[in-house]
């Protein structure tokens, strides 16, 4: 039996570093569109503009950032999605 607590969730991850704002922010939220509220996605982007714009875009719609890292030339934005 395994313990829940030990268990790894797999987070769909989408990749938006190839896209350009406005768009980055269009893309993320179609994709939070397909999900139910409570749902879990993470975001791969750029360090710069898509990083300063998309997570405040994010809350401002009423989305939680879970967790933001950084490696190297791309960051990593886990998002819960609100009601």
């Amino acid at each position: 039996m395994t313990n829940p607590s030990t268990e790894t969730v797999s987070v769909p991850q989408v990749d938006l570093t190839g896209e350009v704002c406005p768009m980055t922010f269009v893309r993320a939220k179609l994709h939070l569109a397909k999900m139910a509220p409570g749902g879990v996605i993470e975001f791969v982007l750029k360090p710069g503009e898509q990083m300063r714009n998309v997570p405040q875009s994010l809350k401002s719609e009423g989305h939680r950032i879970e967790k933001v890292t950084r490696e190297d030339d791309r960051c990593c934005l886990i998002v819960r999605k609100g009601a």
